[in-house]
């Protein structure tokens, strides 16, 4: 069907299409100096050492675990209330996701106080997920981390531009994750980049991402190098000089269009408050968030599906983040996951709606969609 206003969009114009053209006629597509130039303006933006740029965030994801040590045995503490890569990574490497609950229904990220009551001499590293956009309680998770000797892992998959006591997510974490596919802030169609400020983990991830060697294509036609040894199990997690064109694009847009955002999401609170049925998570958020989706709460009393059925009748495109990874058939069968281990967590997904977001939308476009809200309660 044809929406009216879809729950995404993205930001494109003539100088992403120039980018990608200056590569195409450069002839050279994989990895090269587009993607060195996109990693260290992307690693100058969160002021850190070492960016890598990857196929996925996905990718990202593994090669932090495999970088850290995690493995068959042991056990990494993880939200359930996220996409499912987070906990997959954690399979990749043999190891066991174990889910803790979120902090509140006004708060939906990873709860510290459930995060220490789920610690065992098995646990390994804790990994983040800054919901929405909305930073965690770092200072929480790093002080676990430090009294129990365990590694932290961000997903920093919502939250380019994001920050926590001034300094940007991405940059707490041992290492940290982000993902450029279709819907993000940044987008680069897929893609992700994997950052660091440690020396010894970045030459690890240097390695492991492009299968084990030494010496990348590039490198080679540049004339640095003749051939290469392979060093470690590697995998083909490069990203394309045709992402890595987009993403240099859409890093300069970044910080203003996480500013439209902000001000949808601000429209959004004054139209959507005088409705009973509907909470907002994160309303009295007070840091500097990157706005990446708009979740709304709904109150038992509504038909959540009869809600985003009526909405798609008028043509406005709605989502849910997240139906909770220890539900799926998947972690049940593996794993045992039952009903009711993530009270707050299954509230929200089971009462979750998503809101469309994105930079291009506009008042008029707000308007339309708590009209259609109010009519949709009726």
């Amino acid at each position: 069907m044809e929406w009216k206003v879809t729950l995404s969009d993205i930001d494109l114009g003539d100088e992403e299409i120039k980018a990608v053209v200056n590569v195409l006629r450069s002839k050279w597509l994989s990895m090269g100096p587009v993607t060195q130039k996109f990693e260290q303006e992307f690693a100058k933006y969160l002021n850190v050492k070492h960016a890598f740029a990857v196929s996925c965030g996905t990718a990202a994801l593994h090669i932090a675990c495999r970088i850290l040590n995690i493995k068959q045995g042991d056990e990494v503490i993880v939200p359930s209330l996220t996409f499912v890569a987070t906990a997959n990574a954690v399979l990749y490497c043999g190891a066991k996701p174990v889910f803790a609950d979120i902090t509140s229904l006004d708060n939906f990220n990873i709860s510290p106080d459930d995060v220490l009551e789920k610690v065992t001499n098995k646990t390994k590293a804790i990994i983040v997920v800054h919901y929405g956009g909305y930073p965690c309680d770092m200072k929480s998770i790093l002080e676990i981390a430090e009294d129990y000797k365990l590694r932290v892992i961000e997903d920093s998959a919502h939250a380019i531009g994001a920050e926590y006591e001034g300094k940007k997510c991405g940059t707490f974490g041992d290492v940290s994750c982000f993902s450029f596919f279709a819907n993000k802030n940044l987008v680069t169609g897929e893609g992700g980049m994997i950052v660091t400020n440690d020396d010894k983990l970045a030459e690890k991830i240097r390695i492991i991402r492009s299968h084990g060697m030494t010496a990348l294509t590039w490198d080679r036609f540049k004339g640095h190098s003749y051939t290469y040894d392979v060093v470690d199990l590697g995998y083909n997690y490069r990203l394309t000089e045709i992402a890595s064109a987009l993403g240099l694009v859409q890093l300069k847009k970044l910080d203003k269009n996480n500013e439209k955002r902000k001000k949808i999401v601000g429209e959004y609170e004054k139209k959507l408050k005088k409705f009973s049925e509907i909470s907002i998570p994160f309303k009295n958020f007070k840091g500097k968030a990157s706005y990446h989706i708009f979740p709304v709460l709904l109150t038992e009393k509504i038909d959540r599906f009869e809600f985003m059925k009526k909405l798609r009748e008028n043509g406005i495109q709605t989502s849910i983040h997240y139906p909770p990874i220890h539900l799926f058939t998947y972690y049940r069968k593996s794993f045992g996951f039952k009903d009711g281990a993530l009270p707050l967590t299954e509230l929200v997904g089971e009462r979750e709606v998503t809101l469309p977001l994105h930079p291009l939308m506009s008042k008029e476009d707000v308007d339309f969609v708590c009209d259609k809200i109010e009519d949709s309660l009726c």
